[in-house]
């Protein structure tokens, strides 16, 4: 009994031993990642903080989109659209991600 027990002890260590090497494996491997990501959220919570700031001040963002529309409308139409298929295709990218984590199951 006391030899299984020890036996026991000694599989324990050696399973705790490699989780641990593999999670400092797997840390290694994902900076690069992290970077990014980190970068990502970065960004992001700059356009919610910008789309918030909007959400405060109406007034100014139509005073911006008035003033585009008056130099050079066709210039503001065409950017106009490029960000209306930009938002969609973020959208259907986040949407994709989102049902890729869901059967990950995260």
């Amino acid at each position: 009994m006391n030899r299984q027990l020890n036996e026991l002890h000694l599989q324990r260590g050696r399973l705790l031993e490699r989780i641990a090497n593999q999670r400092a494996t797997l840390g290694h491997a994902a900076q690069p990642v992290r970077a990014s990501l980190y970068k990502a959220d970065r960004l992001l919570a700059r356009v919610r903080s910008l789309v918030s700031y909007v959400k405060q001040h109406p007034s100014i963002a139509g005073l911006a989109v008035a003033a585009m529309f008056i130099v050079k409308a066709d210039r503001a139409w065409r950017w106009t659209k490029r960000g209306f298929f930009a938002w969609r295709a973020w959208r259907l990218v986040r949407g994709r991600f989102a049902e890729l984590g869901a059967r990950a199951g995260w």
